[in-house]
């Protein structure tokens, strides 16, 4: 049977028309495989990532795998370096030719904080014959997502005399967790009219963490004292320790495939780990002949509370480490610095909303993101009319577009929703105060903020892709 001709309107849709793909349609078995093997080695990534510290540790453990040197121990002969602040931000840097840093890089920025519940300075009580551990929660959460879940304490401990205690509990098979209780449904009438907002409230996010009273007798404080003096035992850690500790729950176990087909990855973290997972994997696996420009990745830290403080975006933290390439290499001064930062590229590689069937009336359509259809390119977030926004500019963007065009990655345009519905923000207009172009590109999920956030496996794939075309062809 002969094929029906095309109209002259069908090929005109062809020819002008932007149509979204499904990342699934057509694709070879390499290409699937290809899927599938990045979306594992993510899942470990994620499995022991779960804090800022715990993720820098990953990357100097895999930058070194990959020959890159700690900048603290780099000759000027070395080209691949890593970089560490504190232990809860840092960055990978190609340098290809450092007399041309001036001339500015190509940088990925991801922030690798998350929403999470923290424990409070003096946490520990007891009450009911029960003990607990006060909290404080960590971001933008839905406080009734994270009651009656097992929990797992992660962080660092340091002691008056400087010692480092690191902890992790709940993670290893015959671990025990945390949990944060419920009222029942039987005494819940008075809950049940309460907002989303309060039916839980922050002063009762409190984990539960013991009973059993110090030998056996009770009395006063004796099941929190039973606790301290197993702390003590376990860590040799008293309760002013808790002052100097940075100690996080988050939820207990791995990064899980969603779905019959396992084409999801489903796991706590996400926002904004994806990110920063992948444009690392992007950096480490760029050949030097690929790319004719400096390349840096960047990790943030406290995007998630406005990305505050000495590690976040909104502080001079990019300024002293592009300075402390400079200076290993000896090229540029103070204005050598700023002429850098000026002409340099920027990824503000972060997170945005999917679309679930489920809550449709909150997005619009047409520029909202579709799980499946490659990774997101977000020309402006902010709220109401782009309040708090960094807008790119549109040469900026003509460029990143024909980037992934030219390595055929899947990509959309997207929003954080309808225009007076929410909105959000990212690192992007902390960095372009220098005077660099940044857009923001990063992967779509479903649950963003909860414990347990959803991303489509093909979506991973052409994050990736799209990281690497940024680095190979801007």
């Amino acid at each position: 049977m002969a094929k029906e001709k095309k109209s002259e309107l069908e090929k005109l849709g062809e020819k002008l028309l932007f149509k979204k793909k499904n990342g699934w349609e057509d694709i070879p078995k390499k290409e699937f495989d290809e899927i599938m093997t990045l979306s594992e080695d993510y899942k470990k990534f994620l499995d022991v990532s779960k804090t800022e510290r715990e993720t820098m540790v990953t990357a100097e453990y895999l930058s070194k795998k990959f020959g890159f040197v700690n900048i603290k121990k780099a000759k000027k002969t070395d080209k691949k370096l890593f970089l560490s602040y504190d232990g809860v931000c840092g960055a990978l840097a190609v340098i290809k030719d450092p007399k041309k840093l001036k001339e500015g890089l190509l940088i990925n920025g991801a922030h690798i904080d998350v929403p999470r519940i923290d424990l409070k300075q003096f946490p520990l009580y007891e009450s009911e014959d029960m003990g607990y551990m006060k909290t404080h929660y960590y971001g933008g959460i839905k406080k009734y997502q994270w009651v009656t879940r097992p929990l797992a304490l992660h962080g660092v401990i340091v002691t008056e005399s400087g010692k480092s205690i690191n902890v992790n509990i709940g993670e290893k098979p015959g671990d025990f967790v945390f949990t944060i209780n419920d009222i029942l449904p039987h005494l819940a009438q008075d809950q049940y009219k309460k907002t989303p907002a309060t039916v839980v409230e922050g002063e009762q996010l409190n984990i539960l963490v013991g009973s059993i009273p110090y030998k056996f007798k009770t009395g006063k404080d004796a099941i929190k004292l039973a606790i301290l003096d197993h702390l003590n035992r376990e860590y040799g850690i008293k309760e002013e320790d808790f002052v100097s500790a940075e100690l996080q729950l988050v939820p207990a176990g791995g990064a899980k495939d969603v779905g019959f087909d396992r084409s999801f990855v489903g796991a706590h973290g996400q926002d904004d780990r994806i990110c920063a997972y992948l444009g690392m994997k992007a950096i480490f696996d760029i050949k030097e002949s690929e790319i004719n420009k400096n390349v840096m990745m960047v990790f943030f830290d406290k995007e998630e509370i406005g990305s505050a403080g000495n590690a976040g975006a909104d502080s001079n933290i990019v300024e002293r480490m592009v300075n402390d390439i400079m200076q290993l290499y000896g090229v540029g001064d103070y204005n050598a610095l700023i002429k850098a930062l000026e002409n340099s590229k920027l990824l503000s590689s972060d997170v945005n909303a999917g679309i679930d069937p489920e809550w449709k009336s909150v997005f619009e359509p047409m520029n909202a993101a579709k799980m499946g259809y490659g990774v997101c390119l977000t020309k402006f977030t902010g709220s109401g009319g782009k309040g708090g926004s960094n807008e790119a500019h549109a040469e900026f963007v003509a460029d990143i577009r024909k980037a992934f065009n030219r390595d055929k990655v899947l990509w959309q345009t997207t929003e954080l929703g309808k225009v007076d519905q929410g909105g959000g923000g990212t690192i992007a207009k902390y960095l372009a105060k220098y005077g660099m172009d940044v857009v923001d590109c990063g992967t779509a999920l479903l649950s963003m903020h909860s414990p347990f956030e959803v991303a489509s496996k093909a979506d991973i794939y052409h994050t990736y892709k799209a990281y690497k075309a940024f680095y190979k062809y801007l």
